[in-house]
């Protein structure tokens, strides 16, 4: 006894035993978020305690050695998160700690083995609580653990698995005043192989931050939109380095590729909640693409709202197709703002074999639309490329290209083979768009085309197989092509179709909707007749009736319908051409 006080100090042990955890709550030793169910130990204890004269408990101090057989508690919710397959229940066994506590002091340093799903892992640490604040450090060593798989690895990784596993990690965690570092080293499964992978994550408040070290030697890895995939037997250095935040907003500082003599980089990249682009300081592209055209330009940013692209080389084949194919603008939802573009770039793919130079252009963004463009490239010094976009105060869209060369265009059309332009073909389109329906005409001259299947059927059908086979041989010839049509949503109507050549010309309208329906009608007169009716024009009864009982112009009608795999076709001789027919072919022959 000292004064009113009495001071007890001693030493203790224990066999293996049941620990009752009310016996921590009684110390106040219990820790947050950790929920004990069931304690075996053994222990080596020196202990003091001072108990006043209102037996209460005061400056006590423990010095234990503990070996704990087993300690099983709740699985914390933090790994429920973000791990699969894990036992309801987290089993520590044979730990050999190291326990203090002095002043308010809780001091734990062991090592032992841990459980979380079949198999036992190592882990040593050191925990050290005082009052409510709590510092620990941790190396654990896990053989194998699944983590759930982001929606966002699809875009990147193909063949990503609904579950990534680690294996052989070797991890290292700090947890001190709610800020919690986890950074660690292995093997990582995405698909069927494992690659090596660093990492570490750190939260502080209300962001994480990370960085992420990938090598990849057999796992599929592409960025469909610049059109950019790891060849097989090559190996692929990726970092990604950023942060996000509570409110979901996402903040890349570093990605970088690396593939031999390939090299992407982007610096600070901002995403939204959406993984919209909220905005990029620069993004570098020097690679070889899957069409094996070499791009390399760099985007930067020029000011809040404006950005440059510069650069030697680009191939724009997959972007033109993706730019043809979408009409949902949901598909194109990639930015937050709008902004402004200018470009020049040297030379410019626009499909697998053409390409033009110098390209000097503007783009302007609102709402996730092309509202405004004007571009102007140069196939070589005499031909060249304009497209243009203006957006007037009413709404209104109107688009208009002109190419001196059709061909790289009309080629990606894959229901025409072989088209051929000569010299002096040329490509004109203009489009009017308001409220969703747009009104265009198509204007093509001077080409060839080898092999068109839906032409070549309609062709035998109608018995002119001397025109059929020219699709199978040099082709056929069009000195003419135009084409008046509207679009909304999926439909798309002809008002008509023109084409006239040497060999045969064509009449047709009608409407398609997009994996439907398709209903085309139209007139198909072989050159000879349109030669020989031209003749008779100044006699307009014996164009239309002949001079004789029997004779008249020869040609045929058809009609196309149905499901587009699924095509029906019928043809009827015609003793007589439309007026419409005629007076088309006169403006034609007179335009020539």
């Amino acid at each position: 006894k000292v004064k009113n006080n009495f001071l007890i100090n001693g030493i203790f042990n224990n066999d293996k035993t049941n620990l009752n955890v009310n016996i921590l709550k009684l110390l106040n030793l219990n820790i947050r978020n950790i929920d004990i169910e069931d304690v075996k130990f053994m222990t080596n204890n020196e202990f003091s305690i001072e108990v006043d004269n209102k037996f209460k408990f005061k400056n006590f101090i423990l010095n234990t050695d503990l070996n704990i057989d087993q300690l099983r508690y709740k699985k914390p919710k933090i790994i429920e998160k973000y791990f699969t397959d894990i036992d309801k229940s987290v089993l520590l066994k044979n730990h050999r700690i190291n326990l203090n506590y002095k002043n308010g002091t809780l001091s734990a340093k062991g090592e032992g083995e841990i459980k979380l799903k079949k198999e036992f892992d190592k882990i040593k640490y050191l925990i050290i609580k005082k009052h409510k604040e709590l510092k620990v450090n941790t190396n654990l060593y896990l053989k194998n653990i699944n983590l759930k798989r982001k929606d966002f690895l699809k875009m990147f990784f193909p063949e990503v698995k609904e579950k990534i596993n680690f294996n052989n990690q070797k991890i290292k965690i700090e947890y001190n005043k709610n800020n919690l570092s986890i950074s660690g080293s292995g093997k990582l499964k995405i698909n069927e192989d494992y690659e090596e992978i660093d990492y570490s994550f750190e939260r502080q408040e209300n962001t994480i931050k990370f960085n992420t070290k990938l090598n990849l030697k057999k796992t599929n890895f592409k960025i469909d939109n610049i059109n950019y995939k790891k060849k097989d037997k090559t190996n692929v250095m990726l970092q990604i380095k950023g942060e996000v935040n509570d409110n979901k907003n996402f903040k890349i500082n570093n990605f970088i590729v690396k593939e031999e003599n390939n090299k992407i980089n982007i610096t600070n990249l901002f995403l939204n909640e959406t993984n919209q682009i909220k905005k990029i300081d620069q993004a570098e592209f020097n690679y070889l693409d899957t069409e094996n055209k070499k791009n390399k330009y760099i985007l930067k940013k020029i000011s809040e709202f404006d950005y440059k692209v510069n650069g030697d080389s680009l191939n724009a084949n997959s972007l033109i197709s993706s730019v043809l194919k979408s009409e949902d603008k949901k598909q194109n939802n990639f930015f937050e703002n709008n902004f402004n573009l200018d470009i020049y770039l040297k030379k410019v793919y626009i499909d697998e074999i053409y390409y033009v130079k110098n390209l000097k252009g503007k783009l302007i963004y609102k709402n996730n639309e092309l509202v405004n463009a004007d571009i102007l490239a140069f196939f070589d010094n005499s031909k060249n490329i304009k497209f243009t976009i203006r957006t007037n105060d009413e709404n209104e869209k109107i688009t208009t290209l002109f190419s001196s060369k059709a061909k790289p265009l009309v080629n990606r059309y894959k229901f025409i083979k072989d088209f051929k332009d000569d010299k002096e073909s040329y490509l004109d389109f203009y489009s009017s768009k308001k409220n969703g329906l747009s009104t265009s005409k198509l204007v093509i001259d001077n080409f060839k085309v080898k092999e068109i299947p839906a032409l070549a059927k309609l062709l035998a059908l109608a018995s002119l197989q001397g025109v059929a086979d020219l699709l199978t041989g040099e082709g056929i010839r069009f000195t003419d092509l135009e084409m008046n049509f509207t679009n909304k949503d999926k439909l798309m109507r002809i008002q008509e179709l023109y084409a006239i050549g040497p060999a045969i010309s064509i009449l047709l309208e009608g409407y398609l909707e997009e994996d439907n329906i398709i209903s085309l009608r139209g007139t198909l007169v072989p050159a000879t007749t349109i030669n020989r009716s031209i003749a008779s024009i100044p006699i307009l009864g014996d164009l239309l009736i002949g001079k004789k009982v029997g004779e008249g112009v020869f040609g045929v009608s058809f009609k196309i319908k149905g499901p587009p795999k699924d095509l029906e076709t019928t043809v009827n001789p015609i003793k007589t051409l439309t007026p419409r027919f005629i007076t088309r072919t006169l403006e034609k022959i007179k335009k020539n």
